[in-house]
């Protein structure tokens, strides 16, 4: 399952898991369409779980979205963010500098500089690509072996109702980014979610900053890039482990 750094698990006493909120944070499309299987596999160990999505017509930097993000959260209500992917910047950013709640942190298939370092030298020209890449390359990335036809429907759906400027945008932001100086600052525990196949993510990309985190553990499961959505009832099942979280009815019978 990956190296797991013991001193977290020790030291980490969470609340009964009625009382603790899910709150996800999408990939690049910044919808909730990719992560219903994921959110249903994780209700029965959280008292709501809930996905931020983002405005699919305006297109907001990292500074602009970690301030969106941050208008949507609640207060006083123990939750554990969810960063995926490209909100992997934006989770990291609020959590160092934690709102009232916040007891865990968790990163799935995401980054903190340089998600593909060739890249990084011709971000600008992002704006010149086309508005959708064929489907046979993004499954080929994102999904890989995991492909199927009905993630690939998702996946062209949820591409689809946000605007190709906003999707160009995001990925410039991506390339460009640079969160290390901002990772010894998050005290929160923190899991982080890698996969085993991901064509996205160079292997630097996806695990050079991890040791940065001072309260950090790594699982590694098998997949690709789309990790929620490719294995959503094992990434759950260890999230809940990690935060000592169990299955429990909740108060709605829900």
């Amino acid at each position: 399952m990956g190296d797991k750094r013991a001193a977290i698990i020790l030291t980490f006493t969470p609340g009964p898991s009625h009382l603790t909120q899910l709150v996800i944070l999408p990939g690049l499309d910044g919808t909730a369409l990719m992560l219903d299987a994921f959110t249903q596999a994780a209700r029965p160990y959280f008292s709501d779980v809930r996905v931020i999505a983002y405005p699919p017509e305006v297109l907001l930097g990292y500074d602009q979205l970690e301030d969106f993000v941050r208008q949507q959260l609640g207060s006083g209500t123990e939750f554990i963010l969810l960063g995926e992917s490209f909100s992997g910047p934006v989770a990291m950013a609020i959590a160092a500098s934690p709102p009232p709640g916040l007891i865990g942190l968790v990163l799935s298939t995401t980054f903190a500089t340089q998600p593909v370092p060739l890249l990084k030298a011709f971000a600008g020209m992002l704006r010149f690509a086309p508005a959708r890449l064929p489907m046979p390359i993004l499954a080929w990335f994102l999904l890989g072996q995991w492909s199927t036809t009905q993630l690939e429907a998702k996946l062209r759906h949820a591409l689809r109702d946000v605007a190709p400027n906003v999707l160009r945008g995001r990925a410039q932001s991506a390339l460009r980014i640079d969160m290390r100086d901002r990772l010894n600052g998050i005290r929160c525990p923190t899991l982080c979610l890698t996969a085993s196949h991901d064509r996205l993510l160079s292997p630097s990309a996806a695990t050079c900053w991890i040791d940065l985190l001072p309260h950090s553990s790594r699982c590694d499961l098998a997949g690709p890039h789309l990790l929620l959505q490719t294995a959503p009832k094992p990434c759950a099942q260890v999230v809940a482990t990690h935060f000592g979280l169990t299955a429990t009815t909740r108060p709605d019978g829900a």
